[in-house]
């Protein structure tokens, strides 16, 4: 085996030595990336966020006067404390800027474990907090879990009464109107804003001195850099009217609305995968159940603890909590990696882990989607083990291209046509007015509500993005779809045109950033039949050469969601971001660019000795500005990918990348 310099080393004319070196790292990466496979064929790897969801479950054990296990805790102390950052407070993604409601949180959380607050660290992040202008600062999320915990009233948070849950489809504002993740963390907030239980806080702790002002003085929210003026005015004077109309709502449809509250949750709890399959949800509806009186040992509230507790990772020495976990979607793209780099023992397992993949298809149940496509049959894939009210275009995208390679190989097998049809009928029932694709639901784009004082996050709709929408259209047209014979795929590319920015790159809404969606956008209108020389896909490419890292590799991070973003500013390279942006440029018919050889060296040159990559660096999106995502099966399987890709595209007699991704 030659040594990885070698690759990185070589010459763009040095083709066989290349060949012959590439081939070693893409043997190693693919023995490592078939060890981290269950024995029932899935893969699952860690999802990791920021300090905010550790947090959180640490106050959440608190606030329900539960007895904390002290291992536990000490372990996630040890993570957050190792995650703040240089500037004293804990950022949303590694080397991120200061971010004031994870820092509250992560304090708040570190003195509930028991962290003196003369601590270094305290002190240091305490400074920052008020450096920042203190608590009162904080997101609208995190002020309703100080006012759970009564360090601030609830007169600074929003009201939402429940008798919102009974509004119609028409109304202004719905919860058929907001995303799936919104409405799942909103509904059982409905409960406890209306009954406002307090913490148990059985250790007393308390965090006044992380406030500019006396904490009960705290008003409500400001208008978030997102929102306008004129909008934020108008919700904020319908938010002061309820305000005052809330204690005077007659207690029979108040009863009748938390009932109703309580059965959306009941429907959707989802057994001990969790409501919505997401924390923010997951915890609030055992907060519900305990406000309503249901004890612990209460089958449903039981249930809904112990959904909490899976998506904890505990180490030797640290702990964390996950958002949630990505089975599915690590097993799809795993799968396509192996696929692409191919061999009998790779391919075979990959067949394993669609097999897996199969049964997992949602096909009996209509879920939330179902509210604006009432006439379209289920058939997509969940991110998760399990949420069938919530399946999503982007997995089920990907597992039916990566389902349709297999189909298409030499020893291609029927097995999963009738799967394939199905999704690919609930894709196409779920295409946007204008063309697009969206996460979760269909033409969810009320934007005037991420003015409410609620939403400043700016994360309440799931809209179109360019991304989603490139997936979809890649997976029509693997199946055979083109633009002359399928009006859905032509409105799917005519939306991927008209998103299109001046520098030639698309927006990632679900990854980071601007080179994740380029990717995904080029791969779509490469399998559209789209060539190089078309002016998108050309400006696309030199747009991707252009951003190249001097080191060979390409990155990007979070500070791109800006709302002044004005054009790509350099960050460190990732090997995602370099197996990303390489997928794009062979997509786009650069195989034989150097600036393709370049980071295909980058990726052999950082090839660690156990055949896979580090990556501590973010590259995925939860929500843009708010919430950022590590995937740690990134690093594993994408430059695989990439690497494969090149070799076959390298040895092959036809440049045009054959599928959908």
């Amino acid at each position: 085996m030659r040594d990885v310099t070698t690759l990185a080393d070589a010459t763009p004319v040095a083709g066989a030595t290349l060949t012959a070196a590439l081939e070693a790292h893409i043997q190693k990466a693919t023995d490592a990336l078939l060890t981290y496979q269950k024995g029932d064929g899935h893969w699952v790897f860690e999802l990791e966020a920021d300090a905010t969801i550790p947090s959180e479950y640490v106050l959440l054990v608190h606030h329900l006067g539960e007895t904390p296990d002290p291992e536990l805790e000490r372990k996630i102390g040890v993570y957050i404390r190792r995650i703040q950052g240089e500037h004293g407070g804990w950022p949303l993604f590694k080397d991120g800027d200061f971010d004031i409601s994870a820092s509250v949180k992560a304090y708040f959380a570190l003195k509930m474990i028991g962290d003196s607050p003369d601590a270094e660290h305290m002190r240091r992040a305490r400074e920052a907090i008020l450096a920042h202008g203190g608590g009162s600062k904080v997101n609208v999320f995190t002020r309703i879990q100080l006012a759970l915990y009564g360090v601030i009233p609830w007169r600074a948070v929003p009201v939402m009464p429940p008798e919102i849950i009974f509004l119609p489809r028409w109304a202004p504002f719905t919860i058929w109107k907001i995303s799936y993740w919104a409405r799942t963390t909103i509904v059982p907030l409905l409960v406890l804003q209306t009954l406002k239980p307090k913490a148990r806080n059985r250790r007393g702790v308390t965090i006044d001195e992380l406030f500019v002002e006396p904490p009960a003085t705290v008003g409500p929210p400001k208008k978030a850099p997102h929102q306008s003026w004129s909008w934020f005015l108008l919700f904020r004077g319908i938010d002061m009217v309820l305000r005052g109309l809330d204690p005077l709502m007659p207690r029979g449809p108040r009863k009748r609305a938390i009932e109703a509250a309580l059965a959306f949750v009941r429907e959707r709890l989802n057994g001990e995968d969790g409501l919505g399959a997401i924390y923010p949800p997951m915890a609030n509806s055992v907060m519900m159940f305990d406000v309503l009186g249901f004890p612990p040992e209460y089958p449903e509230r039981a249930v809904a603890r112990r959904s909490i507790e899976k998506l904890l990772v505990v180490g030797d020495e640290e702990a964390y909590c996950q958002p949630c976990v990505s089975p599915v979607w690590d097993t799809a793209l795993t799968c396509h990696a192996l696929l692409e780099a191919g061999g009998d023992k790779a391919v075979a397992q990959a067949t394993k882990g669609l097999d897996w993949l199969k049964p997992l298809q949602v096909l009996d149940l209509a879920g939330d989607w179902a509210e604006t496509r009432p006439g379209v049959r289920p058939g997509g894939w969940a991110f998760q083990y399990v949420n069938a009210h919530y399946p999503d275009l982007d997995d089920t995208a990907v597992v039916v291209m990566a389902m349709d390679r297999v189909r298409q190989s030499p020893d291609g097998t029927g097995r999963y046509d009738t799967a394939i049809e199905r999704a690919r009928e609930w894709v196409l029932g779920l295409q946007c007015r204008n063309g697009g694709w969206a996460a979760f639901d269909a033409d969810n784009t009320y934007t005037y509500l991420n003015n409410i004082p609620f939403s400043d996050h700016g994360a309440l709709l799931d809209p179109p993005t360019e991304d989603v929408a490139a997936r979809c259209v890649s997976m029509l047209a693997q199946l055979g779809d083109t633009l002359q014979t399928s009006p859905a795929m032509a409105r799917g590319v005519d939306y991927l045109r008209q998103t299109q920015l001046a520098d030639g790159s698309w927006y990632g809404r679900w990854g980071l950033n601007y080179v994740y969606g380029t990717w995904s956008v080029l791969c779509a209108l490469n399998a559209a039949g789209l060539g190089r020389d078309d002016p998108a896909v050309r400006k696309a490419a030199d747009w991707l050469i252009r951003i190249q890292n001097v080191d060979g590799g390409w990155g990007e991070d979070g500070t791109s969601y800006k709302l002044d973003y004005k054009g790509y500013e350099p960050a460190p390279s990732t090997s995602s971001q370099t197996a990303w942006a390489l997928l794009a440029l062979m997509a786009a018919g650069e195989v034989d660019h150097p600036a393709v050889e370049r980071g295909v060296a980058y990726l052999a040159r950082t090839q660690a000795p156990d055949g896979l990559w580090d990556e501590e660096r973010y590259t995925a999106t939860g929500f843009p500005r708010v919430f950022y995502l590590r995937y740690h099966g990134y690093r594993k399987f994408f430059p695989l990918w990439a690497m494969a890709r090149y070799r076959n595209l390298k040895r092959s007699n036809d440049r045009k990348v054959a599928f959908g991704m």
